[in-house]
């Protein structure tokens, strides 16, 4: 093993299992600096992660693992850690994910299974002792000017005037109010199909209409807007569903909401606009997050995302007046961009 952390967390394995070595298989990341291995001890799967320590949110881990696991919902079990050096073991979920399931046939039925998770999520109680962040006006904007710093800048070399500037944070602060005025409950803050495992002890079929999920990744959680996680999970960064599809199943969310009766006084359509703008900031940083991943982590997978969170921009900011600059920047601006350099690349690389 040439890489030392590597053989550090192979080191710590055995100690911690006493067996003399162990063979561990890289798995494919995610988007930040945490590696994932598997490997198997006595045949019982497990996952090792090497998360170093000032680049992950380890303690929220294994904090937030402990409070969802006591809410019912299905997280790995973490067998050991050690937070000093930014490892731990946990229990394997295997390998299928909720994304590879998902057919046009299925997944509304499917989405329906996932969507029952989230009021569990939202009314998860906190210790006393254990406090989120909050996803406050700061946190907000943030993450909409991480768009404007690595997609518009880094990214595209999108110079905006002093006007159009600030007509972007116009459209910023009509994000950051919506964020804001909505009920505030625990938000996983990455709830989407690739963060969700069908665990092993299904017996899964094409037209499978009940499953069991495991969640995955939810060390950056909140406390933030209702419905930050169902527009995460419905109007996906990697997946996109007809858009009548979607709002019967932001319908069947309000409803499973509305059982509980915790929220009686909102209507359809303040439901439907918290849900609207939601999506928009989050494709607004996600598109951010993309370039930023090429230009900072050299990661280049991502990339090719970036033009389905812009599709929704302009799909959406149609809609709403108030986020018009948004939209037109997007169309106008940012696309043709966007087409421009992915078409001066291909040339690039058909001349080495």
């Amino acid at each position: 093993m040439t890489d030392p952390r590597l053989l550090l967390l192979h080191n710590w394995l055995c100690a911690f299992f006493k067996v003399p070595s162990i063979t561990l298989r890289a798995l494919t990341g995610d988007a930040g600096f945490r590696k994932y291995y598997r490997f198997s001890i006595n045949e019982q799967s497990y996952i090792a992660v090497d998360a170093i320590p000032d680049k992950s949110n380890n303690l929220a881990f294994v904090e937030i693992q402990q409070v969802l696991q006591l809410q019912n919902i299905n997280v790995p079990n973490i067998i050991t850690y050690d937070l000093s050096q930014g490892f731990l073991c946990l229990s394997d979920f295997g390998d299928a994910l909720f994304s590879d399931l998902l057919t046009l046939d299925n997944f509304q039925a499917s989405y329906k299974e996932a969507i029952k998770l989230l009021p569990l999520i939202a009314a998860t109680p906190l210790p006393e002792n254990f406090k989120l962040p909050s996803y406050d006006a700061d946190f907000v904007n943030l993450e909409c000017n991480i768009f404007t710093e690595w997609l518009l800048g880094a990214h595209l070399n999108i110079k905006l005037s002093e006007q159009e500037k600030s007509q972007l944070q116009d459209c910023f602060a009509v994000l950051v109010d919506n964020a804001l005025e909505q009920p505030q409950v625990v938000m996983h803050r990455d709830y989407h199909s690739r963060n969700l495992m069908i665990l092993k002890s299904d017996k899964i079929t094409e037209k499978s209409e009940t499953i069991q999920l495991g969640v995955i990744d939810f060390q950056d959680a909140v406390i933030g807007p209702i419905t930050y996680d169902i527009v995460s999970l419905l109007r996906d960064c990697y997946i996109k569903w007809p858009n009548d599809r979607v709002i019967e199943l932001f319908q069947y969310f309000c409803e499973l909401i509305g059982a509980q009766n915790k929220y009686p006084d909102i209507s359809q359509a303040q439901w439907q606009r918290w849900f609207d703008l939601m999506g928009m900031q989050r494709h607004v940083k996600a598109s951010g997050i993309f370039a930023r991943l090429y230009h900072r982590d050299d990661k280049t997978g991502y990339l090719k995302d970036i033009p389905l969170t812009l599709s929704y921009i302009v799909d959406i900011g149609a809609k709403y007046p108030e986020l018009r600059f948004l939209h037109d920047l997007v169309l106008h601006q940012v696309i043709p961009a966007l087409a421009a350099k992915e078409a001066n690349q291909v040339i690039l690389e058909g001349t080495k």
